[in-house]
């Protein structure tokens, strides 16, 4: 029959495996670091893995394909609970598999926005190598302190558009340099937030059509937007302002430009 049905384009496929994990039916797989459809049977055609992909890889098209098998899909569900609840014969469950670029692989950091600052990840006192930045850090008295970065990827071109970490979140919108202009970037800006960073001369993209997509689809409480003063960082503000304009909602955002001797201008 013809019917609707996903597609892949395994040129744009990227491998973070996150269009698998949105699949509901298992019709998606991931094959040598590649997403592949693996059953057309399995596909409904509802398209749960399309805001998944943040590389827009997926699509629908219309060809020939077997039509939605629902008790295929079922049984298969229910076989898969069996095993995982340690039924008769029960056989070990496939951990996920995630094969693509460990860079572009989502998760949630444990310096989230709600847990109490820690300095987990810095080298304890009298054991940094001599030389190292610790040490030197160290000699200096700098008190060593803990990123506040609660996700992973933060790029604006890698993030999910659905990442369950979007919703209820405070998102900040910063240019990439941003956080080495500004000294306490961590500290003022970035705690309690999902950050999400991106340069529109170095990417040379629109943003904001993802961003339009991200605030649409997420319960995004308020966005804050950290750019540098150099003209072309305005792209970013401007991407993030038509985003909201497009999303449809109304929610609260600001503005903060930071010079590049390290102030904020306002």
């Amino acid at each position: 029959m013809i019917r609707k049905i996903i597609q892949i384009d395994e040129e744009k496929c990227n491998g973070c495996g996150a269009c698998a994990g949105a699949c509901h039916e298992g019709a998606i797989g991931m094959v040598n670091g590649k997403a592949r459809l693996l059953r057309d049977d399995y596909c409904d055609g509802l398209g749960d893995c399309l805001p998944a992909c943040p590389t827009g890889a997926i699509s629908f098209v219309e060809r020939e394909a077997a039509a939605y098998d629902e008790a295929a899909v079922l049984e298969k569900k229910r076989a898969e609970q069996e095993r995982r609840a340690g039924g008769k014969n029960p056989e070990p469950a496939a951990a996920p598999v995630f094969a693509g670029c460990p860079g572009s692989r989502m998760r949630r950091l444990g310096n989230r926005p709600d847990e109490k600052e820690a300095s987990a990840g810095s080298a304890p006192a009298g054991t940094a190598p001599a030389g190292s930045a610790f040490a030197e850090a160290a000699d200096a008295g700098i008190a060593p302190a803990a990123s506040q970065l609660g996700q992973w990827p933060c790029q604006i071109k890698l993030v999910p558009v659905n990442a369950p970490y979007f919703d209820g979140a405070k998102l900040l919108i910063a240019a990439d340099c941003t956080a080495y202009a500004y000294a306490r970037m961590h500290e003022t800006f970035m705690r309690g937030k999902i950050t999400l960073i991106g340069c529109p001369k170095l990417d040379g993209v629109d943003y904001s059509e993802k961003l339009t997509q991200i605030i649409r689809d997420n319960d995004i409480r308020s966005v804050t937007v950290v750019r540098m003063e150099v003209p072309c960082c305005g792209g970013l503000e401007a991407a993030v302002r038509k985003a909201l304009q497009e999303s449809g909602k109304w929610i609260p955002w600001q503005v903060a430009t930071i010079s590049i001797d390290g102030r904020i201008l306002e």
